[in-house]
């Protein structure tokens, strides 16, 4: 099923979130950005060659506001990280799936199903019960972008499957964002102070672009090639190895109701997969 693609970009987005967290304490979130845009940039620009797919696209309206609103969404959440829990960011960050359905009810053409609607926000109640994110004094602006982060990334997806309806191919999608990114963020570097680059920074900074863009092609291609609501509710797994992730590297615990609403997020996939293969329009 196409749409498992979005387990291997979970993972991969996870593991840059966790290289994000480390490198938030030497660089800035623009700084981070750019880092991550350009070696993309690099690293798409060479599949694009060896794959022979030219740069030039006939859709680039959309490539346009995928762009925009990928590099806002990538910058606040850098931004969220940098100022709360991983796993915490994570989560507001991952609302995107539920800002989809909703742009795809006000905008698209696909017909949203009640049980698929409802796997969505079961999804995300399990996300809600399982970190329970709380917004101490200190946490209110990082809160607030980090839900930014879920709207804009939303919109974001919306552009990514509008363009997999149209032919786009997926590298070409992913060389404009990181080419956006990397002018915006570059630009706003200008205008800011830079943090110098050592053997660690510079491998932390390495690890946030490879797995990001690793992350953005296998998004991107499940989208374009699996069920958009299935490859959404399957999302919400980047919070999961986010958590895994935290244990690991900073000693998170999880109890026995958080492990509860993992099982209700992994459950929500099953569900809205069970309910997409009723429908012979959406198969995979």
């Amino acid at each position: 099923m196409q749409s498992l693609w979005m387990i291997a970009a979970s993972f991969s987005f996870a593991l840059m979130g966790v290289f994000v967290k480390l490198a938030s304490a030497m660089f800035s979130a623009p700084e981070i950005v750019f880092y991550r845009s350009l070696v993309s940039v690099l690293i798409v620009l060479g599949l694009m060659r060896t794959r022979n797919v030219r740069v030039p696209t006939p859709h680039w309206r959309f490539q346009l506001v995928r762009s925009a609103a990928g590099f806002v969404s990538l910058l606040c959440y850098f931004y969220s990280v940098s100022m709360l829990p991983l796993a915490l960011a994570a989560t507001l960050n991952y609302t995107s799936p539920l800002f989809l359905a909703l742009f795809l009810a006000l905008f698209g053409k696909m017909n949203l199903k009640g049980p698929m609607i409802g796997s969505l926000v079961l999804g995300f109640l399990g996300v809600v019960l399982a970190l329970r994110p709380t917004f101490h004094g200190d946490q209110v602006i990082g809160g607030v972008v980090g839900l930014a982060s879920g709207v804009l990334a939303g919109l974001a997806y919306y552009n990514v499957k509008e363009l997999g309806e149209r032919g786009e191919v997926e590298e070409r999608t992913v060389f404009y964002f990181a080419l956006l990114s990397t002018v915006c963020s570059g630009t706003w570097m200008a205008f800011s102070n830079l943090h110098p680059i050592d053997g660690r920074g510079g491998l932390l900074l390495l690890g946030v672009a490879f797995f990001g863009t690793a992350g953005q092609l296998a998004m991107t291609r499940a989208y374009k090639r699996g069920n958009v609501l299935v490859s959404a509710s399957l999302a919400y797994s980047t919070v999961i190895f986010a958590s895994l992730f935290g244990m690991l590297f900073w000693q998170d615990t999880l109890s026995a109701a958080t492990w509860a609403a993992v099982a209700l997020i992994v459950a929500s996939g099953l569900v809205a997969t069970w309910f997409s293969r009723a429908n012979p329009a959406e198969q995979d």
